[in-house]
């Protein structure tokens, strides 16, 4: 087995929740989805972020780590809070969506679900800020076999890798409440998770990684069986993303609801691409 960086629970929730939280600016910077899509976002990765920062408290110990989490829990809930009261005084801005099949013309629609009133989604960008220090602090953990930067570029692009591959599916279903929302913000996620993935594969590949694993250098304990399984995760994952954006080619509003089933399979080979080949190499 190698001998690396561990990998623990508080990390990898830093790492969600920084992550998803960053992607969520993503999509709210267009100022098209609904003002819910962001409170089910930002209410779940402030939970996330503060079950970081008490496991790591509690039991794994890394204090700039931890006390960034509770910084970004706490920096996602004021955003929810300002994104709740989104008629305060400068409120000036609303966007009418076109129809889901479409990426032209709009179509007018007064439906609150589809405005975005006074909210300026650039408070979206401080709690992953914060959440970055605490993905950092955790990256330069590495001992062992492992490189220190490389461990440190595996935890930061790991964290944009887990984020995009959650809130894609998240989005994806977020069409049921709002079927009048373009496909582009979308196909936008989809595409960061196909331009991702050679980065996030390429790192762990990279020695000491997961080549080593998979020649026999590096014993899994399960014969090379979790090789074979990193690999099926990995090639699954990008196979999973280029079907759900040829699916958002379609016209037809169940071509989205398909790539949303296709990138909720990708969430589970996604998490095993990242774990299962940190989990093996940490030894």
């Amino acid at each position: 087995m190698a001998e690396g960086a561990p990998v623990d629970v508080a990390t990898v929730m830093c790492q969600w929740a920084t992550g998803g939280l960053a992607y969520l600016w993503v999509t709210t910077r267009r100022r098209e989805v609904g003002l819910g899509y962001g409170w089910l976002l930002r209410s779940l990765y402030a939970v996330i972020a503060a079950v970081a920062a008490v496991t790591g408290f509690v039991f794994q110990p890394n204090t700039v780590r931890d006390v960034a989490c509770l910084a970004m829990a706490l920096c996602a809930g004021a955003t929810l809070v300002r994104s709740a009261m989104p008629n305060l005084p400068g409120a000036d801005l609303q966007v009418q969506l076109g129809d889901a099949g479409s990426d032209g013309g709009t179509t007018v629609d007064s439906s609150p679900r589809r405005t975005i009133e006074g909210f300026d989604p650039r408070w979206d960008l401080a709690a992953p800020l914060v959440g970055l220090v605490g993905v950092i602090a955790a990256g330069l953990g590495a001992s062992g076999d492992i490189a220190p930067a490389l461990h440190l570029a595996r935890v930061v692009v790991g964290a944009a890798f887990l984020g995009v591959v959650s809130n894609s599916m998240l989005l994806g279903h977020w069409y049921l409440v709002q079927p009048g929302l373009r496909r582009e913000p979308l196909r936008e996620l989809v595409r960061h998770l196909g331009g991702i993935w050679p980065i996030e594969v390429g790192l762990l590949l990279l020695p000491t990684g997961m080549i080593a694993v998979l020649t026999g250098s590096i014993d899994d304990g399960y014969g090379g069986l979790l090789g074979w399984f990193w690999i099926a995760c990995a090639v699954t994952t990008v196979a999973l993303a280029a079907v759900a954006m040829a699916a958002l080619r379609e016209r037809q509003y169940a071509a989205v609801m398909a790539a949303t089933g296709l990138l909720y399979l990708a969430i589970l080979t996604g998490f095993g691409t990242d774990l299962v080949a940190r989990l093996t190499l940490a030894g």
